[in-house]
């Protein structure tokens, strides 16, 4: 059976590809670690190394220092085949991926810091500025408490969002610091009821010293636009779009996941209380099936299409405008909207049986659930955006 991302992918480079089958390779293995990564609510050490090893953490790192520079529609095909194995595996490869893409945005010095000294070197981060930034003499004091930091437990560096203050405690400005992780501490915050393995805890630091060169002005929006690196047009992507977009591939990977198994085992039983012996002929179940495959298929082509919109306008080295910006956005709530009721309805064909612990459908459900709300992708927010951009009115929001 076809993957929804396959037709896509098809126009992509043979290295492109390559990513993509190195991924889906790794599927056993994740899937047999899958109960010990929510156990211990982290991903084992093994499945980091064979996600290192199979070149899936350089995804974004630039070729000039060994990584891939890949663009987004081979990021989502990474992540989605990474998701229908384990969603935490595929959440913690995006997150480290998409941060290492920001520190491409850094300027050369600050780049030949992070991967001249290690290709292989991976970023955390928040982007909410929840930790303030003090001015000092050759750069920033920063002190804060950054929850939800997917890819903590596995990362070199953190990339962090902070109020740049002034002596009177007053906020200036906004930015994003980059600090190692052996100047932090990481508080162990992850219990919850979905993703449990990504390890998404608490980091915090107090008065860490930050060169300027680890410091970025926050700049959002199409008047914020640049190119810092000329040849790189990876690096001058949209950077809300980019932020968002990413967060589908793993839905995408559990919703495909959650239908490969129905299809593999829902002729093994009936339906209680009816005179369906296999579930498979029963119309109900025949349509609920229909629909899911469809609504990830939908999920698909909205979230290629908004990759190649992004990718597309970095490469002509044209600024994305609000409109074509929300319309990602758009793209990406929809998508994850769609998932989530694809599987739902996997859930309806297969039963209350699903929810037994052994069951993956339950697992996956818990899975996407938890990530779909995450409030980048949160399907009403992006309406609105969308609509307000339609409309030429004024955005709710500064994510742009």
């Amino acid at each position: 059976m076809t993957r929804p991302w396959d037709f896509p992918l098809q126009y992509a480079t043979a290295i492109d590809r390559e990513l993509v089958a190195r991924a889906r390779n790794l599927r056993p293995l994740l899937a047999e670690n899958t109960g010990r990564a929510e156990a211990e609510r982290r991903l084992p050490d093994e499945t980091i190394a064979a996600l290192a090893g199979a070149g899936l953490l350089k995804l974004t790192v630039p070729k000039r220092y060994g990584g891939h520079e890949a663009g987004f529609a081979t990021f989502l095909g990474v992540a989605a085949e990474l998701g229908r194995a384990c969603g935490s595996t595929a959440w913690i490869a995006t997150l480290l991926n998409v941060c290492n893409w920001a520190v491409g945005t850094y300027p050369t010095e600050t780049r030949d810091e992070i991967f001249g000294a290690d290709p292989g070197a991976t970023t955390c981060g928040v982007l909410a500025p929840t930790g303030t930034a003090r001015r000092v003499g050759g750069g920033y004091q920063v002190t804060g408490s950054w929850g939800f930091a997917s890819g903590c437990l596995h990362a070199d560096w953190t990339l962090m969002g902070v109020a740049v203050i002034d002596d009177a405690g007053q906020t200036v400005d906004h930015g994003n610091v980059l600090m190692r992780m052996s100047e932090v501490a990481i508080k162990d915050t992850w219990y919850v009821a979905g993703m449990r393995g990504t390890g998404s805890n608490t980091v915090s630091a107090e008065d860490v010293f930050v060169p300027d060169r680890r410091f970025q002005r926050l700049a959002l929006g199409p008047d914020a636009a640049t190119d810092p690196h000329p040849g790189e047009p990876l690096y001058r992507s949209a950077v809300v779009p980019v932020l968002a977009l990413v967060l589908a591939g793993p839905q995408l990977g559990l919703a495909q996941a959650a239908l490969d198994h129905t299809l593999a085992t829902i002729g093994e039983r009936g339906i209680s209380y009816t005179f369906y012996e296999q579930a498979a002929q029963a119309p109900s179940v025949q349509f609920a099936i229909a629909e899911a495959a469809q609504l990830i298929d939908t999920a698909a082509l909205h979230v290629f299409r908004a990759a190649h919109d992004i990718d597309t306008a970095a490469a002509g080295g044209e600024a994305m405008d609000v409109t074509q910006r929300m319309r990602v956005r758009m793209d990406t709530g929809h998508a994850v909207a769609c998932t989530r009721r694809a599987i739902d309805l996997l859930i309806d064909a297969n039963g209350a049986a699903s929810f037994a612990e052994k069951h993956p459908l339950q697992r996956i459900w818990r899975d996407a659930n938890t990530a779909a709300r995450h409030a980048v992708v949160g399907p009403d927010i992006s309406k609105e955006a969308y609509g307000r951009a339609l409309l030429g009115l004024d955005q709710m929001t500064p994510m742009i």
